[in-house]
């Protein structure tokens, strides 16, 4: 039998802080960056854009540390593996996920490029269009990894936004046999469709190979499986790993396991102001509900709500308590 999990959920991803401005449409056109999108940029193009944003909110974020915010806002016990930089932002970060409530423990780069950041302009449909520096985030490799943690976490979540260089797989990999090995599960999002093209193939071989629940939108599973038929690659992820969660934007969402579907209807919005994260606190009231046993229709209903609290307002961090929106 596994001993009890001292963590519910446990993230690694990129350890990036957000700067969030609202934009004209025409401020992206004007500045080269591509719409509801996201762009990896250099530190120059990083400096450079930051110097023409607006008004911007400057707030720790990370697909990954999103949803372990999220996780951890609903209740979940929760801890973190991602690279920062000795710097100011990277302190910030650092600080901002443990007031958040979660496990913070990878030590800091000293020598090496600048903790990351993600510049987003948020245009008045509430589309977001981000261009990332990945700066020290990007450097997380296997040496980062902390055995005794993923062993003691029930659930391993893992950004794909950080598979990108041979290091990270290799992390993705070895986390993902510890967890194994000691009998926890594996939880994987797809993150961007640009990620999907770029990897597809070793996603496929992860998917199949090592991770028990994944994450994907809509366009996402269909270029994983290379289908138009949304049908079609419900039926080849459902093959490939024990649980999957679907998110198809206003549509809701459809969750599968091996021997259920269940459709979920999106929780309704008074307005949207910004998208930005919605689908990181849709996996963490799914991760969460998953780690306490619940039904899919009930971790799809707290996914929702998660997801609408984040769209209410700019920012990817939870301004309510989920756990008391989640009633749960």
């Amino acid at each position: 039998m596994n001993k009890p999990a001292k963590y519910d959920v446990l993230g690694i991803g990129n350890a990036i802080v957000d700067v969030i401005a609202p934009v004209e449409d025409d401020f992206l056109a004007n500045n080269a960056i591509t719409r509801a999108s996201m762009t990896l940029i250099d530190e120059e193009r990083a400096d450079s854009l930051y110097d023409v944003f607006p008004p911007a909110s400057e707030t720790s974020g990370g697909s990954a540390a999103n949803t372990i915010a999220g996780c951890a806002s609903l209740g979940a016990r929760t801890a973190y593996f991602g690279k920062i930089a000795n710097d100011e932002l990277g302190e910030a970060f650092a600080h901002d996920l443990r007031a958040a409530g979660a496990t913070f423990v990878t030590r800091p780069l000293c020598d090496g490029p600048k903790t990351a950041r993600c510049l987003i302009a948020v245009t008045p449909d509430a589309q977001r269009s981000m261009s990332t520096y990945l700066g020290a985030s990007s450097l997380f490799g296997p040496s980062d990894l902390d055995p005794a943690c993923i062993q003691d976490a029930a659930i391993i979540y893992m950004e794909g936004y950080l598979f990108d260089r041979d290091d990270a797989k290799a992390a993705f990999i070895q986390a993902a046999e510890i967890a194994a090995a000691a009998g926890r599960q594996t939880a994987l999002t797809l993150s961007d469709l640009f990620c999907v093209e770029r990897h597809r193939q070793a996603f496929l071989h992860l998917v199949r190979g090592h991770i028990d629940i994944l994450f994907a939108n809509e366009d996402e599973i269909l270029a994983l499986y290379e289908t138009t038929d949304l049908d079609s690659a419900l039926a080849q992820v459902r093959a490939d790993c024990g649980f999957a969660a679907i998110t198809r934007g206003a549509k809701g969402s459809i969750l599968l396991s091996a021997g259920q579907v269940e459709t979920i209807a999106a929780e309704p919005v008074d307005k949207i102001i910004d998208t930005t994260g919605a689908g990181d606190l849709y996996a963490a009231g799914v991760l969460y509900g998953l780690s306490r046993a619940l039904s899919l229709a009930e971790c799809g209903r707290i996914g929702s709500i998660a997801a609408a609290e984040i769209i209410s307002h700019y920012g990817a961090r939870a301004q309510t308590s989920l756990k008391l929106l989640a009633g749960d």
